[in-house]
């Protein structure tokens, strides 16, 4: 396939998608805006070179001076996880910051519409967004670009500061295909159970690999959201978890916390009112999403071969 003019593929990842081989794209987002400093940067590198080791090409993707990149350099990785100016760019903000030259860090939207664009299959993340509590018609355009982009998202389900159950409705409406990795229940980030179902329950990369290949051969649905719970280890106890959850959007509503801020409001908000136990789980479940990615994208790669 060509490249859009307007997208730059570094060579590395451009040869690995031209040739089949395993590669997982990673967004820039939670590098810039979800985890504090300098935590951020190390796990940045930590994710890319869990991948390598695996034998699977990183492809962490961000708008640099104007350009949707695909695969960055470690100096403009560093840039996204220490510069304050850095934007948070889901789909709709992408045409302005190109228009503007400016520098972004990529939504899980943003990032999978650039990761489809760009020919990649994959794509891990930690969680998507979804319906807000209380608010039924505030709904995360990651569920839409679910629906109009074409790979396969790995996460850890929806957050955990969203009503899971409508998220889980949202995207059956949607037609995306939801397989659960080893289990029949709806992730919720912080927890393994959100209180719904997934539409398959997979047991392998193999299973998941021919799923998309035949997925992909009848032109049936989009994309595929494989939801890989957080290890038992670093689950949370979900009753308390509301209490936390809670507490984060009782100080969000006195701050006038609102729009694209109130997500890393109550990130930071949970982390501080846990002990830190959220940023722990966070990175956990980060790191294991990568390490399933790993293992399709060698499946994938393998059948095509």
């Amino acid at each position: 396939m060509s490249t859009p003019d307007w997208l730059h593929i570094t060579p590395e990842v451009a040869r690995a998608i031209a040739h089949g081989a395993p590669v997982v794209a990673l967004e820039s987002t939670v590098i810039a805006h979800g985890l504090p400093r300098p935590r951020n940067l190390q796990v940045g590198r930590d994710l890319e070179a869990q991948l390598r080791s695996a034998g699977v090409i990183p492809a962490t993707i961000a708008v640099i001076a104007g350009r949707p990149t695909i695969g960055l350099d470690d100096d403009h990785l560093v840039k996204i996880a220490t510069d304050e100016s850095v934007e948070k760019l889901s789909t709709r903000e992408l045409p302005v910051a190109v228009a503007r030259g400016s520098t972004g860090a990529t939504t899980v939207a943003a990032t999978a519409h650039l990761a489809s664009t760009a020919g990649i299959r994959l794509f891990a993340t930690g969680g998507i967004g979804g319906v807000h509590r209380g608010l039924p018609l505030d709904i995360s355009s990651d569920l839409l670009q679910l629906r109009d982009s074409s790979l396969i998202v790995i996460c850890a389900g929806a957050k955990s500061i969203l009503n899971l159950v409508a998220t889980r409705e949202a995207l059956e409406a949607l037609g995306v295909l939801v397989l659960g990795w080893r289990t029949s229940r709806f992730p919720g980030f912080y927890i393994p159970d959100g209180g719904a179902t997934v539409d398959v329950r997979v047991d392998s990369a193999e299973e998941v690999a021919e799923i998309w290949s035949q997925l992909r051969r009848v032109g049936a649905g989009s994309s595929i959201l494989l939801c890989v719970p957080i290890p038992d280890r670093y689950a949370l106890d979900p009753k308390s978890l509301d209490q936390f959850v809670q507490i984060a959007f009782d100080r969000a509503a006195k701050a006038g916390v609102t729009g694209k801020a109130l997500t890393p409001f109550l990130l930071e908000t949970l982390a501080e009112t846990t002990d830190g136990a959220t940023l722990e789980a966070n990175v956990a479940l980060l790191r294991n999403n990568v390490e399933v990615a790993g293992e399709v994208a060698l499946a994938l790669s393998k059948r095509d071969g």
